[in-house]
């Protein structure tokens, strides 16, 4: 997939709203989500999850327009791969701002290794974040089953008191949760009795 392909025309229009947010997790379509369409504040029980912990949240890195990555991609240079655009890193700043507005801190951060992971975490909580290869896209990984197992047993070690922030891809979102998310949004999670991923509620600053 090549720079160009940026606007590729398989990204839904914005005509039918409902139906684009749902074409547009399918494709992984990098734009903004019209307003009328984002939650000014997650819903009351995402925060108190947050409070009590045990849970993570996990997001879909901010607006880095286009789809895919290039032909010459290479892990760990970030020239090679599909990047933040300034809207992105105001969004990512944003993320975070509105944790630090309300007092919460996550015990960890992890980020997929791919660089608009990093800078999305990095910019909206810092430098001490942990490059993670399980929250990859599990497009380009060898072994799926084995990389939603791995995410799996991490959500079900979390321990009340504290909660996580794990920025990742669309599809690995939907791989381990079955969600989707726009950019820059995603999801809190705790294990289930089961051990299976159950999602508490959708998670999309304003």
């Amino acid at each position: 997939m090549s720079r160009k392909d940026a606007g590729r025309t398989d990204c839904p229009a914005a005509d039918d709203r409902r139906a684009m947010l749902r074409a547009a997790a399918a494709l992984g379509c990098a734009f903004a989500v019209p307003a009328t369409l984002r939650a000014a504040e997650p819903a009351p029980g995402v925060i108190e999850a947050l409070r009590q912990g045990g849970v993570v949240v996990m997001l879909r890195h901010a607006l880095a327009p286009g789809t895919f990555d290039p032909p010459e991609f290479r892990l760990g240079e970030c020239s090679t791969q599909r990047n933040l655009d300034d809207a992105g890193r105001t969004q990512a700043r944003r993320i975070g701002a509105w944790f630090r507005e309300r007092r919460l801190q996550p015990a960890a951060v992890r980020s997929s290794p791919w660089c608009r992971c990093l800078d999305t975490a990095r910019l909206a909580f810092g430098e001490t974040v942990q490059a993670w290869p399980a929250l990859g896209s599990p497009r380009m990984t060898e072994d799926r089953e084995a990389q939603v197992a791995q995410l799996r047993r991490a959500l079900a070690g979390l321990r009340p008191g504290g909660f996580e922030v794990w920025v990742s891809h669309q599809f690995t979102l939907s791989a381990l949760a079955g969600g989707a998310a726009a950019s820059g949004e995603g999801l809190v999670l705790r294990a289930g009795a089961n051990g299976a991923p159950q999602t508490i509620g959708p998670f999309a600053p304003a």
